[in-house]
């Protein structure tokens, strides 16, 4: 299955008419994700029992002929928990866990008859920006194996630019859908802070977490949003607001609209080509019928300190419970109860999340919470102002997703710093709430370079819109890498 031509409607058509059973289907994919990821390494499980006999009760009973997903391979990000489906996120400590319930997105994609091929790799409890800091694998960029694919989802982008599926789940903290899609050339959206569940989610910062797609294009990514969104009564921070469908508003164009640039975002840092490709994308929304200005977001460079800050915190206190008690690595030949805990954790986790760890606890530590998680809190709702203010005059925010296109391997892990500030043009979005889409909008060298969409809180419906405009009026998202290199 050359995953590359085909859509969600196409595949479906073939699902229906019969031309090809979910079994085949399923099994095409598997061989496919065979020949194609001992490349790219996107993967970190893969359930081929499991999945073949998920497509084959599918095929018994029917396909759907109303539901696009009916009978179709997915992947899943391995910070997601599967029932009876290893999930490690990616980290020592979670070498061998396996969940006994799924996640409400999990439950949802099944119950429409999605197909989980396997689990993708990540950084270690999503903490990174290029995969790198996984426990077990590097994963490449399908574009030129010698690139990072972007993080913390960067298996499930790969796993989909590659063309191994035609979709998969990622989560997004700060950037970790849309920075790895940007990478990859692919489509990636993190919804409104509380559209989706994050029952089932391995924490990193629940304030910012959240669950959304990557596809190859617009309209896919819609269909599989309108799948996951939803209230759910297992997580009181999901919204109970109605969800639209998502696919209805795709086709109405941009004419009217009023899509601001951020000034900020544009500054000193940003590779010129990335800059152009978002002029470029400027006129095409021009040309298009909307009108495109040039606007302020000030207190954006205050982010990034706000966002380690606040998303360390809540890191520190969301993974106390990996104690190497109740389930992951537990450490041998250990004393008493605290040899167990320092240990259990020394052994098990990585160190990146060991520097979160530390960085969290001391900002929320007696004397220094007040000058620094409180001030961060603070700078937070001043950012939310900034995008309110904005938004009282302008329908969406065009911005690039990062500031260069793909790096390589091993050029930046070894700095924190440098690859904390990659993440300066996606985590304000996580710190508002907001709703932000990548999609492909240009090349630098051969490798794909993306805008990203802001919108309104749960205003998807105008991201997509707009996304699903410049996507037909341009060809970035029907190209396709060649495997390795030289594109």
């Amino acid at each position: 299955m050359n995953y590359f031509n085909q859509s969600l409607t196409s595949i479906h058509k073939q699902l229906s008419d019969k031309s090809v059973s979910a079994e085949d289907l399923t099994k095409q994919t598997l061989e496919n994700i065979k020949n194609v990821d001992g490349d790219i390494n996107a993967f970190l499980t893969l359930d081929e029992d499991g999945a073949l006999k998920q497509a084959k009760e599918i095929d018994d009973k029917g396909i759907d002929s109303d539901n696009l997903l009916s009978g179709l391979p997915i992947a899943v990000k391995d910070n997601i928990v599967t029932k009876g489906l290893k999930t490690t996120a990616a980290s020592k400590i979670l070498e061998n866990f396996t969940p006994i319930y799924d996640a409400t997105v999990s439950e949802k994609i099944k119950k429409l008859g999605t197909i989980t091929v396997g689990k993708t790799n990540m950084d270690e409890f999503a903490m990174g920006g290029s995969t790198e800091n996984s426990a077990f694998k590097i994963t490449h960029n399908p574009w030129d194996t010698t690139k990072v694919p972007g993080g913390s989802s960067g298996g499930s982008a790969a796993a989909v630019a590659a063309g191994e599926v035609l979709a998969a789940l990622g989560a997004d903290t700060g950037g970790s859908i849309r920075q790895p899609a940007s990478f990859t050339g692919v489509v990636g959206m993190k919804p409104t802070y509380g559209r989706v569940s994050r029952w089932g989610l391995i924490a990193f910062g629940s304030s910012l977490d959240q669950i959304g797609p990557i596809t190859r294009n617009v309209a896919d990514n819609a269909t599989l949003l309108n799948a996951i969104a939803g209230h759910d009564d297992h997580d009181l921070t999901s919204s109970t607001k109605e969800v639209p469908d998502f696919t209805s508003s795709l086709n109405k164009g941009v004419k009217g609209l009023r899509i601001g640039i951020p000034s900020e975002f544009m500054a000193q840092g940003l590779d010129d080509d990335v800059k152009q490709t978002v002029l470029n994308t400027a006129e095409t929304f021009k040309k298009l019928g909307a009108t495109v200005d040039e606007v302020s977001l000030p207190h954006t460079k205050y982010g990034v300190a706000a966002y380690y800050i606040i998303s360390s915190s809540e890191a520190s206190s969301n993974l106390q419970r990996f104690d190497g008690i109740r389930y992951g690595r537990r450490a041998k030949d250990v004393k008493n109860l605290e040899d167990l805990y320092v240990k259990s954790r020394s052994e098990g986790f990585g160190d990146e999340v060991k520097r979160r760890i530390m960085l969290g606890t001391f900002s929320l530590s007696a004397g220094f919470y007040d000058a620094y998680f409180k001030k961060a809190a603070q700078v937070r709702t001043l950012m939310i102002n900034d995008f309110n203010n904005v938004f009282k005059d302008f329908d969406l925010i065009l911005a690039p997703t990062a500031p260069t296109p793909a790096y390589g391997i091993g050029e930046d892990v070894s700095d924190p710093m440098t690859m904390y500030m990659n993440d300066v043009l996606t985590l304000p979005v996580n710190l508002a709430g907001l709703p932000g889409m990548s999609v492909p909008a240009g090349f630098s060298k051969g490798l794909p370079v993306g805008v990203q969409l802001i919108g309104r809180p749960f205003d998807e419906l105008t991201v997509y819109q707009a996304g699903n405009a410049f996507e037909q009026e341009t060809d970035f998202g029907k190209q396709t890498p060649t495997m390795g290199g030289n594109n």
